[in-house]
C-alpha cells in the first residue's frame, strides 16, 4: 500500500528490517536512533547496516531517483555522515550453508543414506577455499537424528531441519517431534492436538517462566511451518494469537520483577526538527 501512489500512506515507520532489500518508493529516510539491541547488547549501528537502511531512500527508475537521509537527533548526525562516507568493510570470510539442492545431489550418490548421514558426509568432506567456511550445522544434525525415523521425503526432512527449533529445550524439541510425526502420519497438523488454547497464565515462578518461554518457541515453530506448509499446518491465526498472548504474559511477569519496557523517546519540537532537515526536505514535509 505504501508503494501505491493513489493511497493516503505517505509515511512508513519501520524497524531496521527495512534495510533488508525492500523495494519501496522512498524519498527520504529519517533515523529515529542510530543504536539497536542485537540480542546481546545495545550498540551503534554498523557501517553496512547504516548504508543498507539509508540506501532505501531513492532508487534509479523510481518516483524518487535521488534520496535524502537524516536523523531526528543532531548528535546522531556525525555517525551517519561518517558511515556514509566510509568504504564498506571488506568481507574476509563468508559462511556457506548446506542447501537442499546439495543434500539432494548427495542423496543421489548415496541413496540408502539417511539425511543425518548425508549431512555428516557433507560436513566431513566439503572442501572450501580459504575465503569460506561451513556454517554451524549442529542444530540440523540434532533434528535429522530425530526425524530420520519418520516416513518423510528428503525435502520435508530438510525443511524440519532448518526450522527455528531449540533442540536443547525439552518442550521445544518435543513440539517439533510431535509436529513431524503428525505430519508424516496424517499429512495435517492441528495445533489443538498438542496445545490447549485458553490455558496460558502469568507465570508465578522462574520455572513457570521458563516453561512459558518454551511454549512460545513451540508456537513460533508452528507459525514458521504454517508459512511453508500452509495446507498441512492450517491453524496459523490461532498459533499467532497464542504466541502474542505468551509474549504479553512474559512481559507482565518481568514487569512484576521490576523490568521496565523502554519508554518511547519524545520527538523534538517542530522547530528543532526543521533545524536538522535540509531546506530541500522541509519544503516537502
Amino acid at each position: 500500500m505504501f508503494n501505491d501512489a493513489s493511497s493516503d500512506f505517505d509515511v512508513l515507520v519501520a524497524s531496521d528490517a527495512i534495510g533488508m532489500g525492500l523495494n519501496l518508493n522512498i524519498s527520504r529516510i529519517i533515523f529515529s536512533t542510530m543504536k539497536k539491541f542485537d540480542g546481546i547488547e545495545m550498540r551503534d549501528l554498523m557501517v553496512p547496516e547504516i548504508k543498507q537502511i539509508a540506501g532505501r531512500a531513492g532508487r534509479y527508475g523510481s518516483k524518487f531517483p535521488v534520496g535524502k537521509v537524516t536523523c531526528i537527533d543532531a548528535e546522531d548526525l556525525p555517525l551517519l555522515h561518517s558511515s556514509l562516507e566510509s568504504p564498506s568493510p571488506t568481507l574476509e570470510l563468508a559462511g556457506l550453508f548446506p542447501t537442499f539442492d546439495l543434500m539432494y545431489m548427495y542423496s543421489l550418490v548415496h541413496p540408502t543414506n539417511s539425511l543425518h548421514q548425508i549431512l555428516e558426509h557433507f560436513l566431513d568432506n566439503a572442501k572450501l577455499s580459504e575465503n569460506y567456511f561451513i556454517a554451524d550445522c549442529e542444530e540440523m544434525l540434532k533434528v535429522a537424528a530425530v526425524i530420520d525415523e519418520l516416513p518423510l521425503g528428503l525435502h520435508d526432512k530438510y525443511l524440519f531441519c532448518i526450522s527455528p527449533v531449540d533442540m536443547d529445550d525439552e518442550i521445544s524439541s518435543q513440539g517439533l517431534t510431535q509436529f513431524a510425526q503428525n505430519y508424516a502420519n496424517k499429512g495435517i497438523v492441528r495445533l489443538r492436538e498438542i496445545f490447549t488454547p485458553g490455558t496460558l497464565q502469568v507465570p508465578q515462578t522462574q520455572t513457570a517462566l521458563k516453561e512459558l518461554e518454551s511454549i512460545h518457541k513451540v508456537l513460533d515453530l508452528y507459525v514458521w511451518l504454517s508459512f511453508r506448509l500452509e495446507d498441512s499446518f492450517p491453524d496459523h491465526e490461532l498459533a499467532s494469537s497464542q504466541k502474542a498472548i505468551c509474549s504479553l504474559l512474559i512481559e507482565e511477569f518481568l514487569e512484576r520483577l521490576g523490568w521496565q519496557k523502554p519508554k518511547a523517546r519524545r520527538l523534538p519540537s517542530r522547530a528543532r526538527m526543521n533545524s536538522l532537515l535540509s531546506k530541500d526536505i522541509r519544503q516537502h514535509l
